[in-house]
């Protein structure tokens, strides 16, 4: 006699809430893994075909390689450079990138946020903005270098310059996109210039301001090593000159990664304070925060 297991009952147990959560956290964690191997497997093919090239056909005393790179790195971090301590040069343009950082940034939300809200004032002052932006910057950091010397205060003006362009546009696109709904119900319910300054047009702008301060502090490290490289006694752009000027290919990538570091644990530094300052937004799905 035959069984028709067809018949058979099939019970299958449905999924708890915590089961799902449980599964969608093994599989971002599987993204966020695949993700950094094909990262590193990228790093690795380049670096070592770099390598071979430079062993192989291409010349190294012009291009270098990944071995003489590290080397370099090694050498710095454990001899010091000609110039002494590498962490000291490293000082020099971080304080240089910070203060300026600091004062491009104030100034660029002040103004934009003033002028985002004032068509009157936008109008009047947009053709000398226009103008200031299209000014060589590598230029006004040699001109910073003769009015002010070859200390901190000129490489924090050449800093300003850079950052204070890119927080302004965003500020002053984030004020102007307010919704004016807002505003008008907050003026007939009583509310202030002031008022309506700090309680809404601040917060709406906020994610415009937070987003330009990613690209801003990059730019105030260009800013702080080209004022260097313009002339300077100090600094990861100071040391930047001087392997040009003796040939020093293996200096310049050394110092280039250096800068890199330096600018990626600002982003994550930037990144968290955004996260915080910015809770009260909906949360995005783990799909697409995995991807970064």
């Amino acid at each position: 006699m035959s069984l028709d297991t067809a018949a058979v009952p099939v019970h299958v147990q449905p999924e708890t809430e915590e089961m799902i959560l449980a599964r969608q956290r093994r599989a971002v964690f599987r993204r966020r893994r695949n993700t950094w191997l094909l990262r590193l497997a990228i790093v690795i093919a380049w670096l070592g075909s770099w390598e071979l090239a430079a062993t192989l056909w291409i010349d190294p005393f012009f291009y270098s390689k990944p071995s003489r790179i590290w080397e370099r790195l090694a050498g710095w971090f454990t001899r010091g450079t000609d110039f002494g301590s590498i962490w000291y040069q490293l000082w020099v343009t971080v304080e240089e990138a910070v203060f300026g950082f600091a004062l491009g940034a104030v100034a660029g939300v002040v103004l934009g946020v003033i002028l985002g809200r004032s068509q009157y004032l936008a109008d009047v002052l947009a053709p000398f903005i226009k103008a200031a932006n299209a000014v060589p910057r590598i230029v006004l950091a040699s001109l910073f270098v003769i009015w002010f010397g070859l200390g901190l205060a000129s490489k924090v003006a050449t800093v300003v310059v850079l950052v204070f362009f890119a927080v302004f546009f965003n500020a002053f696109t984030g004020a102007r996109e307010v919704d004016r709904n807002l505003i008008d119900n907050a003026r007939i319910l009583g509310a202030g210039r002031l008022q309506v300054l700090r309680s809404i047009v601040l917060p709406s702008a906020t994610s415009w301001i937070l987003s330009s301060l990613h690209t801003a502090f990059g730019f105030a490290l260009i800013g702080a090593v080209v004022g260097e490289y313009a002339g300077s006694k100090a600094g990861i752009g100071f040391l930047i000159a001087n392997a040009q000027g003796t040939f020093d290919s293996a200096g310049i990538y050394a110092a280039m990664i250096i800068i890199t570091v330096v600018a990626l644990l600002a982003e994550w530094g930037i990144g968290h304070l955004e996260n915080r300052l910015l809770r009260w937004r909906p949360s995005v799905s783990a799909g697409s925060t995995a991807a970064l």
